[in-house]
């Protein structure tokens, strides 16, 4: 067959017309084709119907610290690339970039998470917190004094996110145990081995009361 035999339309058509294969195959295409640009952005997954977003930019808004922030963002903007570079809320720094060192954390709803394996789509209508909201009127926060009170910084890449680890884990675990404390802030990597003095920083304000 060549492209342009005719193409026999059923008999029960409305029109008893024919086409030739390559007007059909024409036709074929645009109507898959179609969908994929005007179609609903909805697609089905388990059994639900899940939004599709992007591939372009979309309308973003956040509460970050309490504040609210607005931005037009592709969907596969990482969170962390948010805060840096659209909001200047540069604490939560980019180390590892894969998940693992912790120097990224941010809490989402009070719960520590890597800011570089959350996307920023998934952090709207949801309560973020940052490094950057734990000063308050120009003053430290007791973790963040106990940090300078037990020399437990060197380079400083990883302290924003240990300082923001050790407030959710003292938020949850006020008084904590020498095992809880190594357990809790597994989470983190500290490349200069200042793990003492963070623990000695926790044990501090735990004492306090913080």
């Amino acid at each position: 067959m060549h492209d342009d035999d005719p193409v026999e339309v059923p008999k029960n058509s409305s029109k008893h017309s024919s086409v030739s294969r390559r007007d059909f195959l024409k036709i074929s295409s645009i109507s898959v084709a179609v969908p994929l640009v005007a179609g609903p952005k909805m697609v089905r997954a388990a059994g639900q119907d899940v939004a599709v977003h992007g591939p372009g930019k979309v309308p973003m808004e956040f509460s970050i610290n309490g504040k609210i922030y607005k931005a037009d963002l592709e969907p596969r903007v990482t969170l962390l690339d948010a805060l840096r570079d659209q909001f200047e809320l540069t604490g939560a720094k980019r180390v590892c970039d894969r998940a693992e060192c912790g120097a990224c954390t941010v809490l989402i709803d009070n719960k520590p998470v890597y800011a570089c394996s959350v996307l920023a789509i998934e952090g709207q209508h949801k309560a973020i917190t940052t490094v950057e909201s734990l000063i308050q009127e120009g003053e430290l926060h007791p973790i963040q004094r106990a940090f300078i009170d037990h020399d437990a910084s060197q380079c400083g890449f990883c302290t924003p996110g240990f300082v923001v680890s050790c407030k959710a884990f003292l938020d949850t675990h006020p008084h904590p145990t020498p095992e809880q404390i190594r357990r809790g802030l597994s989470g983190n990597l500290c490349r200069c081995g200042t793990y003492a003095g963070i623990r000695q920083a926790i044990a501090q304000v735990a004492q306090k009361g913080a």
